[in-house]
């Protein structure tokens, strides 16, 4: 343990978390959700917040009170490829050191290279990470459009037709063509089978909205549209284009935009929702392109800063 320097924070380093100790952190990471208008966590780290199991790394700072002012996450799952790290402060407690005092545990207790978000790329996270030597490496686009706005038409290429997923029976080939359709994205096209059966279990997993293009001679899987729904207590729902994928040797035939528009349809006509979010990459011009043609536009970012 360590004192927060100009704070009087505690700053403790934890490698398990009991139950309070995740209310606390999901209770500051609302609080700070609200005031910045981006959530300080992504899917992945609230997934592993709630897996005793998940090897990370956490560090926790409190007032002299017990009051939880910060808290930095870190992902040691592949040390080689870079400790992912996502770190806030509480909005009451910010401009007193608590975020420098977090940054600089981190530093201390990672080996290797770092990745760190700054989710809706906040200046002072901006300001931060330039202070501490990080680079800007990658930057996620959240794109969003109404569902009250014309939708494009389903169509689908020749040979093709569209079914649910079925759990327990679509997985294995899902799974084959997330790994190949992903092949050069570096979190989704390393999905693992436990990674697919923790979402699977999630409250908000509708199969209904899990959409698989197959060629009806073979029945072999072409591509998906996974959709999701938002649902948060005091917030409208809102509907994500979880994942979109294409296999390779389907591109060009318009199959993308065909998922996309039946995705989009089924948010709106049987979830009766009226608007709609997703994520891509900026690297990702012909992704970024096809959604801009279909009604999206830019709404943030979240930037992936490096160090190492």
């Amino acid at each position: 343990m360590s004192i927060a320097d100009p704070t009087t924070d505690l700053v403790a380093r934890l490698d398990r978390l009991g139950p309070a100790e995740v209310a606390d952190i999901l209770g500051l990471a609302r609080s700070a959700g609200e005031a910045d208008g981006a959530d300080p966590f992504d899917e992945h780290t609230l997934l592993r917040l709630r897996d005793p199991q998940a090897a990370a790394v956490h560090l926790t700072a409190r007032a002299p009170d017990g009051t939880l002012t910060g808290y930095a996450h870190l992902d040691t799952t592949d040390p080689a490829a870079g400790v992912g790290v996502e770190l806030v402060v509480h909005p009451a407690y910010r401009r007193r050191g608590t975020g420098r005092a977090l940054a600089g545990e981190v530093l201390a207790a990672a080996t290797g290279p770092l990745r760190a978000w700054a989710h809706g790329d906040h200046p002072s996270a901006a300001a931060l990470a330039v202070d501490l030597g990080f680079r800007r490496a990658r930057v996620l686009w959240q794109l969003r459009r109404p569902l009250t706005a014309d939708l494009p038409e389903v169509r689908l290429p020749d040979g093709v037709a569209l079914h649910a997923f079925r759990p327990g029976e679509d997985d294995d080939a899902w799974l084959a063509l997330n790994a190949a359709a992903f092949a050069d994205h570096p979190e989704q096209g390393r999905w693992t089978e436990a990674d697919l059966r923790v979402r699977l279990a999630e409250p908000w997993f509708d199969p209904a909205g899990f959409l698989l293009a197959v060629a009806e001679s073979t029945g072999r899987l072409l591509g998906f549209h996974w959709t999701k729904v938002h649902e948060r207590p005091g917030s409208a729902r809102m509907g994500e284009v979880y994942v979109l994928g294409v296999d390779p040797s389907a591109h060009g035939g318009g199959l993308g935009r065909a998922l996309t528009a039946a995705g989009l349809r089924h948010l709106r006509d049987e979830r009766g929702l009226d608007r709609v979010m997703l994520y891509v990459d900026e690297s990702n011009t012909g992704a970024v392109a096809l959604y801009e043609r279909t009604g999206f536009a830019r709404w943030c970012g979240h930037v992936n800063y490096a160090l190492g």
